[in-house]
């Protein structure tokens, strides 16, 4: 039996999901989260075979999620279900240990077979996008990306240097940077582009 927990924000899709797989006779879903700190939470609880989780979600992220079971070396597999069809964000969660990846406009019977292959050890990747994601590479590190998310989101400096226990100074080198490698005018420019691409 594969035991499965969802973290999904949208109430229609997780029950969507939950449904579809509850219908397979290998599949039991112990519980769905809808953010990702109680994603996390039920994760310790729970102690899954597999998470089932989105990209974008209140709280962690589906990649934070990803990141912070890779770094506590739990023994759980992770399968991203996400609308992002973007290089960048597969490039991320490959990175962060992820196991599948797909989108969730492909046929439903797949979600299944792919938690079958992660359960065996392997991995399930939307082919298309495995290989794009290999054409540009993501020339952010991880605290430029942190710094633009939220210069993104609306913050000032001041506030991102608060909130990252930086300082003022180096929360501008930051963004300085980000905006030079990305090649554009402007923070503004900077957070359309990393998003566009998957890089944020």
């Amino acid at each position: 039996m594969i035991r499965i927990l969802l973290a999904e924000d949208q109430a229609m899709v997780r029950g969507a999901l939950s449904a579809l797989l509850s219908l397979e006779s290998d599949i039991e879903v112990l519980g769905s989260s809808a953010d990702g700190e109680a994603a996390w939470r039920d994760i310790q609880r729970l102690k899954p075979d597999v998470l089932v989780t989105d990209i974008e979600m209140p709280g962690l992220t589906g990649l934070e999620l990803a990141q912070r079971i890779q770094r506590q070396a739990l023994p759980i597999k992770v399968v991203i279900v996400t609308t992002f069809a973007r290089p960048g964000f597969l490039r991320r969660a490959l990175d962060a240990g992820v196991s599948g990846y797909l989108l969730k406009d492909a046929p439903a019977e797949n979600l299944a077979e792919a938690l079958r292959t992660v359960h065996r050890g392997g991995r399930a990747i939307d082919p298309q996008l495995a290989l794009e994601a290999w054409s540009e590479a993501d020339p952010l590190n991880d605290r430029e990306r942190q710094v633009l998310r939220l210069a993104g989101e609306g913050q000032s400096a001041g506030d991102i240097a608060t909130q990252l226990s930086l300082s003022h100074g180096t929360v501008r080198n930051y963004l300085s940077e980000a905006i030079g490698k990305l090649g554009v005018a402007n923070r503004i420019e900077a957070y359309r582009l990393a998003r566009q691409k998957g890089w944020l």
